[in-house]
C-alpha cells in the first residue's frame, strides 16, 4: 500500500531483511525505455551469507527463472540480443502469475543487480501494473560494491568487470547466465568488502559511497 510505503520512510522503518540470504538477479526486456518497453523475464539465484565466518556461497539450488507472457512481442533485433523468441514469448506464464511467484521466491531477502536501477525500475512498473504494489524489498547495485571495493579499476560495465576478474558467461545477454555471471563477481570482490560488513545494513553503506566517489571525479583538476 503507498500510505504504508510513505509512512514507514516517515518514521524511519522498512521492510524486514534476511540478512543471510541475499537474491542476485538479472531481467530480460523489450528495450532500454523504463517508461515504455516491457519486461520479458526475470532470473535470479540466491547467496547464502554466513556472517560469523564473513563468506558467502552461491546456493545453485535455490534459483527462479521466467518467462512472461507477452501479448505483442518484442522486436527481431530484440530476440537476437536476448534470445527469447517469438513463441516463449508468447507461451511465457501470465505476468500476474510470474511476479506472484517471482515475490514469494524473494520472501524478505534484499536483491542485488548490476546497474539495479534498470532492474528495479522494469520489476517495480510490471508488478505495480500487474500486483497492484511495488516489491518492498531493499536493493543493491553490484556496479557500486565493485567500484568501491576495486576503486582504482577502470570498469563501468559488466563486461568490464567480468574481463578484469578472468569471469567467463556460457550466453551473455541471457538472464540465467548473466545472473551467474553477477554471483561469481560478488565472490571476488567478497573478501575485501567483508572486512568492513558485519550486516545488510553495512552492506548498503558500503555500496552508498559510490556516490561521493563519483563526485569526487567530477571535481575539476
Amino acid at each position: 500500500m503507498p500510505w504504508l510505503e510513505s509512512l514507514q520512510r516517515l518514521v524511519g522503518r522498512s521492510e524486514p531483511v534476511n540478512e543471510t540470504r541475499w537474491v542476485v538477479l538479472d531481467v530480460e526486456t523489450s528495450g532500454l525505455d523504463i517508461h515504455r518497453d516491457r519486461l520479458l523475464a526475470i532470473a535470479a539465484i540466491a547467496i547464502r551469507v554466513d556472517w560469523a565466518s564473513k563468506t558467502l556461497r552461491v546456493d545453485l539450488g535455490d534459483s527462479f527463472e521466467v518467462v512472461l507472457r507477452q501479448d505483442e512481442v518484442s522486436s527481431k533485433d530484440n530476440i537476437l540480443l536476448h534470445g527469447i523468441g517469438v513463441q516463449q514469448q508468447r507461451d511465457g506464464m501470465d505476468p500476474a502469475l510470474a511476479l506472484n511467484a517471482f515475490t514469494n521466491f524473494v520472501g524478505d531477502s534484499p536483491l542485488l543487480a548490476f546497474h539495479s536501477a534498470f532492474d528495479q525500475a522494469m520489476i517495480d512498473r510490471s508488478a505495480r501494473k500487474h500486483l497492484g504494489h511495488r516489491l518492498p524489498n531493499c536493493w543493491v547495485d553490484i556496479d557500486h560494491l565493485c567500484a568501491v571495493t576495486y576503486e582504482g579499476v577502470p570498469a563501468r560495465a559488466l563486461d568490464d568487470w567480468m574481463v578484469y576478474f578472468g569471469i567467463r558467461c556460457a550466453v551473455r545477454h541471457q538472464a540465467a547466465a548473466d545472473t551467474m555471471a553477477e554471483c561469481e563477481l560478488i565472490q571476488r570482490i567478497w573478501p575485501k568488502a567483508a572486512w568492513s560488513c558485519s550486516n545488510w545494513r553495512d552492506v548498503q553503506n558500503l555500496a552508498s559511497q559510490h556516490r561521493w566517489l563519483v563526485r569526487a571525479d567530477r571535481k575539476p583538476r
